[in-house]
């Protein structure tokens, strides 16, 4: 595969709504959402550490998120030359090699407001920027296949989120176990709602050898473990919130339990064309169960 889209006239200026867009704004909010939930877990004052919330949101979103989404377009441009050729690097609007150099500059950026938030969220940015790295750039690349892959994305977007919100409120201490439990659980669930984002690149992943979940398994398979994938973690939370002795916040994840599978039973039937709208819908109700289990979770510090 040659570098010409790498190699297209540098303009002598780039909108900044390309840039923008290049970014991926609507992808900041999981992290974002997950930072919050580890942030509400902790049981601190969170009025008292607005400025530390701020500026962590910040840092998961505009900065961290928007770094992975730089690399992975970057080190993805000749599939989205096949999938999505209106995209800013394979349409022209971000040439040359400036989506590298964006990536690198932000990935500079994350770090450095990272420094006045403490250790602990300096050592889990430098961990974010290296799986974001390591998910689109050779030799790792390990969104060649989608096990590892969607595991490398969920970690990063929900548990280690979560677990960064947490330490900051907490100045850098070890968050409590049973919020660590929930990090992890919808980290879990994370990687199902990965594999939903595949289904839009079916075609392009398939010609230049990218092994996401619905290439490997085919469209039919891949959505039910995807639906598997994403419930299963709910289950688990929903017993833990009882036997935690929160019977409100168990009852709410139920209910939104019930309906993510309705919704799922619809998608089932036509993955590859609903699997975006079950991401819309489907994934909103799964994140308000995060919330909801933060709350449980700070009524327990």
């Amino acid at each position: 595969m040659t570098d010409s889209l790498a190699a297209s006239p540098t303009p002598t200026r780039i909108k900044p709504a390309d840039v923008l867009e290049f970014m991926h704004p609507i992808t900041w909010f999981p992290p974002m959402w997950a930072f919050t939930c580890g942030v509400v877990s902790s049981g601190q004052p969170i009025l008292s550490h607005i400025l530390l919330l701020i500026a962590g949101v910040i840092l998961a979103g505009p900065l961290l998120c928007a770094t992975s989404q730089a690399v992975n377009d970057w080190f993805d441009r000749h599939v989205d030359a096949i999938n999505e050729p209106e995209r800013p690097i394979p349409s022209g609007r971000i040439p040359g090699r400036w989506g590298l150099y964006i990536a690198i500059l932000w990935s500079g950026l994350s770090l450095i407001w990272s420094l006045w938030l403490g250790p602990w969220v300096i050592v889990a940015t430098l961990l974010g920027i290296a799986l974001s790295w390591a998910y689109s750039a050779p030799p790792a690349r390990l969104k060649q296949n989608g096990w590892w892959g969607n595991a490398a994305v969920g970690f990063s977007y929900e548990g280690l989120a979560w677990i960064t919100g947490t330490a900051v409120m907490l100045g850098g201490l070890m968050p409590d176990w049973r919020s660590l439990t929930l990090a992890f659980l919808y980290s879990v669930g994370a990687h199902g709602i990965m594999t939903l984002n595949d289904f839009k690149a079916i075609e392009g992943d398939r010609q230049l050898g990218v092994r996401s979940l619905p290439v490997q398994l085919g469209a039919d398979r891949a959505a039910l473990l995807a639906c598997i994938v994403m419930i299963a973690p709910q289950l688990v939370v929903i017993g833990l919130l009882f036997g935690w002795s929160q019977p409100w916040h168990g009852w709410a994840v139920v209910a939104l339990v019930i309906a993510q599978s309705v919704m799922m039973l619809r998608f089932l039937q036509a993955p590859i064309e609903r699997a975006t709208w079950l991401s819309a819908f489907g994934v909103t109700l799964s994140v308000s169960g995060m919330m909801i289990s933060a709350f449980a979770a700070r009524s327990l510090v």
